[in-house]
């Protein structure tokens, strides 16, 4: 692990405790002293069906990473966005299935992203729903908007 600040790889975990979906510690760089936060997560051995058939481990970091790309320069936090992260992996565990189909992964960001913003939405459904021209985007933007 690098610290954000320098990239050096040394640091001192300074204090830990316990997140509601994993630990968080905060963490004090020797070489530059700046602190940053790290969170750890238990892996889970759940398993994402892919459209095509094809079985992948769930990954956290690729759902986040969809929502932050989706929610780019939008007036959006990154607590609110770690937020939903952990209520779809909530929602998934609770399940108590081994494998989910990835277009239910897609419709719960779609929920989430739906009532926190719309510009966000329409840029992960443009994505995520393979909208192909402006018709479709136009008829995508319609039904979120209530028409």
């Amino acid at each position: 692990m690098r610290c954000p600040h320098c990239g050096n790889t040394q640091h001192k975990v300074i204090d830990t405790r316990d997140a509601a979906d994993g630990i968080r510690r905060r963490r004090r760089c020797d070489e530059c002293g700046q602190r940053f936060t790290t969170y750890e997560h238990v892996a889970a051995s759940l398993l994402v069906v892919k459209s095509d058939g094809r079985r992948e481990p769930f990954d956290r970091q690729k759902l986040l990473s969809g929502i932050q790309l989706a929610a780019t320069k939008r007036p959006v936090s990154s607590d609110a966005i770690e937020h939903i992260v952990v209520q779809i992996e909530e929602a998934l565990h609770s399940l108590g299935r081994a494998e989910v189909k990835s277009e239910m992964i897609g419709n719960l960001v779609l929920d989430h992203l739906a009532q926190l913003d719309q510009v966000a939405y329409v840029r992960f459904a443009s994505v995520y729903l393979n909208i192909k021209d402006l018709a479709d985007l136009r008829a995508e933007i319609d039904r979120v908007m209530g028409r």
